[in-house]
């Protein structure tokens, strides 16, 4: 698409920082990338590096595939290998805690991170209540400059005690291990207890761009106040009133205070590429903007809706959602149901509970993942982390290495079996339309042990002792883990159905979301709390339809405001199932 005034305005900007506020839908993906080759071409033969940093591997690589198609179609020569694109966890562990951490964690080996499968983790507890709990599962804040450490049980947020969480966390530190969590905090702490770390990495960054910056939490916060304070140059860009993490510390604040610092530039970004009018007129009331259309309205069925429905009539709904969808012209395949929660957006999709336990269970997870959902990253991740689990005394850090390829390219021989193992349901993973005690379980061991002989053979990774125990079949009952309905089914005619967090940043033909009276009743006050910002997330992921389904017995008391806000009502035949 030609730039705009406003996009141009920030690609071609001086070196210098900024602060962009972006509505959604517009075209700040394509904004950060072009901002990040000019700033490359205004620093010339200068050697310093810059960096767009992102919260999600689908984003990054977004951004690497229109930063190479954009260098190639304008023919610039902006020392590319001087142009970083990564997330921002990836970007300080590739450039501060894996080669420096282990100084300021007391550890005689380059950190590596758990992710909780390892068995020494068992001698690594902390106590919020009468049991113990695993240390991945403590997070870490920053509060008036100082840490904190915190534990969160669905949806509340316990504090812990400071000193006895830090002495848990040193003493894990002296091994080399950290968490998601505590790496962040090892960063901070490397770069306040190693001064010198911080002003070469500064000298070697001068100019960092955080896309998704609402998304920034506290301990976040506080590692980029530090390469601020250094020397690095910092833009943000974001939309605040899509910030729904603040679960995990991330309010939004951060960016909405960042372009009243004195010497950084608070531009914006005010035209919607992605909403029919009526869509993007309704999100306009909810977030109290005025962001304009660059869309017209089409011919086709479009526009914001409400469908009212009963808990008996959900599938019915969604059948109704996919034919309208279809008739109008519309993808199934880049349309979605969305729900606020993990556990609704399952029970819509149809898939089990993974049955088993330990191990067993997680390869079974892996199965539906890979043979329900199509989701082969997610099936490889436990596949890996189940495979580790297995071996006798692994390399600390394989899981990791395993999972991100570009930091551990060594590891590419032992990832291409498992990835083997995991795509190949004839020989490998079993399929999950077996029966899982009689077929599934059986295979699962013969073709494991095939897999730990390979490794042992050409890799020397020694498979542990007791793998019966480990690969009981408790749990399983002699069914197939699947419907085999759901898995005959052609997978390009099912309609997605996801959590509003799964699809953050991306664009869809259309969208039904299906809300309780607590969520539809938060998302049409706007978007002061976070259940109203997570609804607004929801309806401008929507590119032409947009449905929203309130329950039937809270739409007398929900009609006038959804009304006002600029829905239509849709009356829709539906049957209970």
């Amino acid at each position: 698409m030609a730039m705009s005034a406003e996009q141009e305005r920030i690609i071609n900007a001086p070196l210098a920082p900024m602060s962009v506020i972006a509505c959604a839908g517009s075209g700040k993906t394509q904004t950060a990338v072009s901002r990040i080759a000019q700033m490359r071409i205004l620093l010339g033969e200068d050697r310093g590096r810059v960096a767009l940093l992102s919260f999600s591997n689908v984003a990054v690589d977004t951004f690497r595939r229109r930063y190479r198609t954009l260098i190639q179609e304008v023919g610039v020569r902006c020392a590319s290998s001087r142009v970083e694109i990564d997330t921002l966890d990836g970007f300080i562990t590739s450039n501060i805690i894996r080669p420096h951490a282990y100084r300021t964690m007391g550890a005689s080996q380059t950190a590596f991170l758990v992710t909780g499968t390892e068995p020494f983790l068992a001698a690594f507890t902390f106590r919020p209540g009468t049991y113990p709990v695993s240390i991945t599962k403590m997070q870490v804040g920053m509060r008036d400059g100082a840490v904190y450490f915190y534990y969160t049980n669905n949806d509340s947020k316990e504090e812990l005690n400071k000193t006895s969480s830090e002495n848990l966390v040193h003493r894990l530190g002296k091994t080399g291990a950290y968490t998601h969590s505590l790496g962040r905090y090892w960063c901070y702490r490397t770069l306040a207890d190693q001064p010198a770390i911080l002003r070469a990495f500064s000298r070697r960054y001068r100019h960092i761009l955080i896309d998704e910056a609402q998304d920034i939490g506290t301990l976040h916060q506080g590692i980029i106040e530090q390469l601020v304070g250094a020397g690095t140059q910092v833009s943000l860009i974001g939309d605040p009133n899509q910030c729904i993490y603040e679960f995990a510390d991330a309010d939004g604040t951060f960016l909405k205070q960042y372009g009243q610092r004195d010497g950084t530039t608070e531009l914006g970004l005010t035209r919607n590429y992605r909403s029919v009018p009526s869509i993007l007129g309704l999100a306009n009331q909810l977030a109290l903007r005025t962001d304009t259309a660059d869309r017209s309205a089409p011919e086709t069925a479009h526009g914001a809706h409400f469908v009212a429905y009963k808990r008996a009539e959900r599938q019915s709904l969604i059948k109704a959602f996919q034919a309208v969808v279809l008739a109008a012209g519309l993808k199934i395949g880049q349309s979605a149901v969305l729900c606020r929660g993990r556990d609704l957006a399952e029970a819509l999709a149809g898939n089990r509970e993974a049955p088993g336990q330990g191990s067993v269970q997680s390869f079974a997870r892996a199965a539906l993942l890979r043979d329900q959902g199509q989701d082969h990253l997610e099936a490889f991740k436990l596949v890996a982390s189940c495979v580790v689990s297995l071996l006798a005394n692994p390399p600390r850090g394989l899981f990791a290495m395993l999972t991100q390829p570009v930091r551990y390219p060594d590891a590419r021989h032992i990832r291409r079996r498992l990835w083997a193992f995991t795509r190949d349901s004839d020989v490998g993973l079993p399929s999950a339309s077996l029966r899982a005690n009689s077929h599934w379980h059986p295979e699962l061991l013969k073709r494991l042990k095939r897999l730990l002989g390979e490794l042992q053979t050409h890799h020397g990774l020694q498979s542990a002792n007791n793998l019966g125990n480990k690969l009981a079949k408790k749990g399983l009952l002699d069914i197939p883990l699947a419907d085999t309905g759901d898995l005959d089914a052609d997978a390009d005619a099912r309609i997605r159905i996801d959590t509003v967090h799964q699809v953050k940043g991306e664009s869809l033909d259309a969208v039904l979301y299906i809300t309780t009276k607590e969520h539809a009743a938060a998302l049409l006050a706007g978007v002061d709390s976070e259940v109203g910002r997570i609804g607004y997330v929801a309806i401008t992921r929507a590119r032409d339809l947009l449905w929203l389904a309130v329950p039937a017995n809270s739409l007398a008391e929900l009609k006038p405001a959804l009304v006002t806000r600029g829905f239509q009502q849709r009356d829709v035949a539906l049957s209970q199932s």
